[in-house]
């Protein structure tokens, strides 16, 4: 019966009425198996086997969630809900901000559905490293569910704000609602949401310079029984933080390796970028200046491949920052320190990072700029400046390669072939300008912008845009 139900699923976008029938059971079905996935995702011993059988289910919860978003919103929501935990495991939930975007709008605007798929859009808005509008998000579901009483899914907002909040640098906001995420999930029995809120509990006392506070709160979310793993795993990079800010290098160490291991034993990809970046600091204090640079460089691509932009702006950059102030490339750490400004500052916060990290930024800079000097610091703080965060995030890759190439002297290879307003060109794609805002900046056609790209890919044999951005940072364009 099934294989006849997905025989005709490859008709599901077939004009209306045909295969309804089967269109509709094999909703059915992918919609009892996902919500049979989420609730053994929930518990400690059937997180593994969930996410892989979403993953061998994954053409079929394409397939039925393409139809029901034009023909059944309800269904798109129930499916989108419970796929939730598996596209942010996997690091495909900011691929999914579109269509969540579109199902709020297609769904009764405060029903607990919307809610639901809300919490996503302020889970993936926060993975792109829009705080603005996670924030948002989170504080729709608050004020759309907070006149109907407790419920786990105003518990989810809640502590998201929490999260964003602390973040933004709002740290008695945020410890507030963590707070109240926390109370709330105790009443219900939420084990989740208790683990969650411990955690963003955790992140405060550290943002707060309680070490002692957020090793506890980790500690205690741990105790909890039956915590399904993915949770343990993605928030265990708080501990590994507290115990390198607390000087426990070794313990930190420790934790970080096992955490590393059960993320790659379970498939799990969004976890791996901050443990990875963590595991480089580790092997900068440790003077094992290459392994740094390997650990960053997969830290930087898991990041980049799941669309955790959040991670590759305040983890990213800040390590290789750090790993190219202890290999003496001065110049390069202060472009990436202010890139690092630019892309972890919303609405004013601070950035992301405890007391210690403070003086650790602050004391590594200071030194950069003392051994470049106010001229050569000032114009490496414009580079970066100047970045937008594709392209920091290029230069963090260029920076970590096994060999790392000297800066340019003269233009890269195919570079000097090209004119005056061909490489004004590759500098604005270096900048993340998209063909439409290149066109309106220089005041000719997107059909003209796209002919020069064609004839400098010619010249360049730079064919993608992160090849030409790598050109431009190369030949020192930006």
């Amino acid at each position: 019966m099934l294989e006849t139900l997905r025989a005709y699923g490859a008709g599901l976008l077939a004009p209306a009425g045909e295969h309804a029938a089967a269109a509709a059971a094999l909703a059915g079905y992918a919609v009892r198996v996902a919500e049979e996935a989420a609730a053994g995702s929930q518990t400690s011993t059937g997180e593994v086997a969930a996410a892989r059988q979403l993953d061998a289910e994954d053409p079929t919860m394409r397939q039925v969630l393409a139809w029901a978003m034009d023909s059944d919103p309800v269904v798109a929501a129930r499916l989108a809900d419970a796929l939730g935990w598996w596209w942010w495991q996997r690091g495909r939930l900011t691929g999914q901000y579109r269509l969540l975007g579109e199902l709020a709008g297609r769904i009764e605007p405060g029903s607990d559905r919307w809610c639901a798929v809300q919490c996503l859009l302020g889970q993936a808005a926060h993975l792109s490293a829009d705080l603005p509008g996670a924030l948002g998000h989170y504080t729709a579901v608050r004020d759309a569910a907070g006149d109907r009483g407790s419920s786990r899914v105003l518990a989810d907002a809640l502590d998201g704000r929490s999260f964003v909040l602390l973040t933004m640098g709002r740290l008695a906001e945020g410890t507030e609602d963590g707070r109240r995420s926390l109370a709330m999930a105790r009443d219900l029995g939420y084990l989740v949401g208790e683990a969650m809120a411990l955690q963003a509990l955790g992140i405060a006392a550290f943002l707060s310079g309680d070490n002692d506070a957020a090793i506890q709160l980790v500690h205690q979310q741990q105790r909890l029984t039956g915590i399904p793993g993915w949770i343990v795993r993605g928030h265990s990079h708080l501990l590994v933080m507290a115990l390198i800010d607390a000087g426990d290098l070794a313990s930190a160490a420790s934790a970080c390796a096992a955490v590393l291991a059960g993320c790659r034993d379970s498939g799990e990809l969004l976890s791996l970028p901050p443990l990875l970046m963590l595991m480089a600091d580790l092997d900068v204090q440790a003077g094992r200046i290459q392994d740094a640079a390997a650990h960053l460089r997969e830290g930087l691509q898991a990041a980049i491949r799941a669309g955790d932009w959040f991670d590759v702006a305040a983890n990213g950059l800040w390590y290789c920052a750090v790993l190219c102030a202890a290999a003496g490339r001065h110049a390069e750490a202060v472009t990436l320190r202010a890139a690092l400004d630019v892309h972890t500052r919303p609405e004013g916060g601070s950035g992301p990072g405890s007391p210690g990290d403070a003086r650790r930024r602050e004391e590594a800079q200071d030194k950069a700029r003392q051994a470049l000097g106010p001229d050569q610091a000032r114009a490496a703080e414009q580079r970066g400046a100047a970045m937008s965060l594709d392209t920091a995030a290029e230069y963090a890759l260029m920076l970590t390669t096994p060999a790392p190439p000297e800066p340019a002297a003269a233009p890269g290879p195919g570079l000097g072939r090209l004119s005056p307003r061909e490489r004004e060109l590759v500098t604005l794609i270096a900048q993340g300008r998209t063909n439409a805002q290149i066109a309106a900046q220089l005041h000719v056609s997107v059909r003209t912008v796209s002919s020069h790209l064609d004839q400098i890919r010619d010249k360049t044999g730079c064919r993608r845009r992160a090849d030409l951005t790598r050109l431009a940072l190369t030949a020192g364009l930006i």
